[in-house]
C-alpha cells in the first residue's frame, strides 16, 4: 500500500480511489475511514471533486455510450449513476473516456456497479464528522474555481457533445455496441429514423445547433451527416 494520503487534491482524490478499489476489506469502508481520518474539510474536498468530475463528463456522446451500455436507454437519474460508476474506474478510465467515449469498450463491465458510489463516499463521511451534508456549505465560487482547475487536464473527444440520432450509434461507438448489443440490435439502429432526446429541450436544440458530430460519423461518400 501506498504511503498515507492526509490531503485531497486532484493527484490523491485518483490516488484514494485506486487505493479503495485495490482494498481487500472493501473499497467503501476503506475509504470512509480515510475521509474520517483526514477530517471535514479534506473529506469535502473529497466530495467536491467527485461531483465536478461528474459534472465535468456531463457530454452527451457520453449519454449516448450509457444507453448502449444500458442495452439501449438511459434516464437522466440513469446517467447520474453512470458518471458516478465512471469516476469510480478511476483515472485512466475517465480521461480515456472523454476523450473517446468508445474506450470503455475495454473497461469493466457496466453491471459491475461495485464501485460506483465511491464518489459519494466523501459526502458520508462529511456527515459523519459533522452532522450535516456537505452540500449544505456548498459554496458556488470555489465549485466553479476547481471545475476551471480540473478541466484544463481534460482533453475532450470531437463530438463528444452532439446529441445522436439512433441511426448514428454504431458509427460513433462501435466497440461498445459489438459489446454491449447484438448484431440484430446494431442492424436496427443503423436503420432507425428516430431519436430519444427531447427535441423541444432548449438544451438539446442547441447542441444539435451547435455542436459538431463526431468524424467518425460519415455517410458513403465520406461526408459528414
Amino acid at each position: 500500500m501506498s504511503d498515507t494520503i492526509t490531503e485531497v487534491n486532484k493527484d490523491t482524490f485518483w490516488a484514494l480511489i485506486g487505493q479503495a478499489k485495490e482494498h481487500p476489506g472493501g473499497p467503501g469502508e476503506w475509504l470512509m475511514e480515510q475521509l474520517v481520518d483526514m477530517g471535514p474539510e479534506q473529506a469535502k474536498r473529497f466530495d467536491t471533486m467527485a461531483r465536478v468530475y461528474m459534472d465535468l463528463a456531463y457530454q452527451y456522446g457520453l449519454w449516448t455510450a450509457a444507453s448502449v451500455m444500458e442495452r439501449y436507454g438511459c434516464s437522466d437519474d440513469g446517467f447520474i449513476d453512470f458518471r458516478a460508476w465512471l469516476v469510480g474506474q478511476g483515472k485512466a478510465v475517465y480521461m480515456a473516456a472523454l476523450a473517446d467515449p468508445d474506450s470503455l469498450a475495454g473497461a469493466a463491465d457496466y453491471q459491475d456497479q461495485r464501485f460506483s458510489f465511491l464518489p459519494y463516499v466523501g459526502d458520508c463521511a462529511y456527515e459523519e464528522l459533522t452532522g450535516w451534508g456537505a452540500y449544505q456549505d456548498f459554496d458556488p465560487a470555489g465549485y466553479q474555481a476547481l471545475k476551471a482547475e480540473l478541466e484544463r487536464d481534460i482533453v475532450y473527444g470531437d463530438g463528444i457533445n452532439y446529441p445522436y440520432d439512433l441511426a448514428d450509434i454504431p458509427a460513433y461507438v462501435p466497440r461498445l455496441c459489438a459489446k454491449y448489443l447484438t448484431p440484430e440490435q446494431i442492424q436496427d439502429l443503423t436503420q432507425s429514423r428516430g431519436c430519444t432526446w427531447n427535441l423541444t429541450s432548449p438544451e438539446i436544440l442547441a447542441a444539435r445547433q451547435n455542436a459538431k458530430k463526431s468524424e467518425k460519423i460519415k455517410d458513403k461518400k465520406g461526408i459528414e451527416r
